[in-house]
């Protein structure tokens, strides 16, 4: 089967800027994939070049096969871009919008046409605003057409950049509960989001980019293996604190200590109690993305 994408030796200088530097990277058809990384990290660089938008100046880009370059028609219909920035044109309705956007696909007027159009603003809460202007709707309403525009043409693709920024727990709960159903229908699923919970609860796989390079890339929970470990953390009775030869680190009254399998939580415990402090309260944390996140960027041996 052939990869949802290739990006093979991808490059793209900014002047002084090196945006992208021979970016290697597959996504699977089928998968719910994360692009993470911090601002200038050259996200929105490569899902332009994905979408024809930014022309690399060396490397290969193909959506479902088709070359964005040389067979850049053929690409463009396999991909739907939920872009970070609200463009909207103001002079007609939610519907027209929509409408206009199928017809950029030479999706004719048609009953199948409207029934999914139909379906769309249904799955997106919009139906009640079909014939309202654009510019008559709210941050959030015009975050959600834009969502709609990249479906309209039900691309084997799609990519969110950013989707869920700035809105509301409504409207994110309404989009993942659709682009759920849409990836169990065999859609593959890009996502760029700062919001890492987000990340670590829908994509499978996930690439870190840093300064143009990826610079970690694995299943979701392989990383959280590879670079975070459980913590322990423990409150004690007002007075009592671990000697130095516990290895713990002290974050108000609260002491952490770090461990790898839930078998080592006992013996934790027992070196505690030994040293004769008395435990008033504990819990165990789970490693989560934004730890990893975290240090994966400030890492100088992060590697792909």
């Amino acid at each position: 089967m052939i990869p949802a994408l290739r990006i093979h030796q991808v490059a793209k200088r900014y002047g002084s800027l090196q945006a992208l530097d021979r970016v290697d990277l597959e996504v699977a058809q089928g998968e719910f994939f994360g692009l993470l990384g911090p601002n200038g990290a050259g996200k929105t660089t490569l899902i332009s070049a994905l979408a024809g938008l930014v022309r690399p100046d060396s490397g290969r880009l193909e959506v479902m096969g088709c070359d964005v370059q040389s067979d850049y028609r053929a690409a463009r219909r396999q991909l739907g871009v939920v872009p970070q920035e609200l463009v909207f044109d103001p002079f007609f309705s939610v519907r027209e919008t929509l409408q206009i956007q199928a017809g950029y696909f030479g999706i004719a007027a048609s009953r199948e046409r409207d029934a999914w159009v139909d379906e769309i603003l249904h799955n997106l809460d919009l139906t009640d605003k079909a014939n309202s202007n654009m510019r008559t709707l709210s941050g959030g309403m015009k975050r959600r057409v834009l969502v709609a525009q990249a479906l309209v043409h039900r691309p084997p693709v799609i990519v969110l950049d950013e989707p869920t920024a700035g809105v509301d727990v409504e409207l994110r709960q309404t989009l993942w509960r659709f682009i759920r159903r849409l990836n169990a229908e065999g859609h593959t699923i890009v996502l760029t989001t700062h919001y890492l919970e987000e990340a670590e609860s829908l994509c499978g796989r996930i690439a870190m980019l840093r300064a143009g390079r990826i610079v970690a890339l694995d299943s979701t929970p392989n990383l959280l293996r590879r670079f975070s470990v459980h913590t322990l953390r423990l409150r004690l009775r007002a007075g009592d604190s671990l000697p130095a030869e516990v290895k713990a680190e002290r974050q108000g009254d609260t002491w952490v200590l770090p461990f790898e399998r839930f078998d080592d939580v006992e013996p934790l415990l027992a070196r505690v109690r030994a040293t004769g402090c008395v435990i008033e309260d504990l819990a165990t944390a789970q490693p989560d993305l934004e730890e990893v996140f975290l240090k994966v960027m400030h890492s100088e041996g992060a590697a792909a």
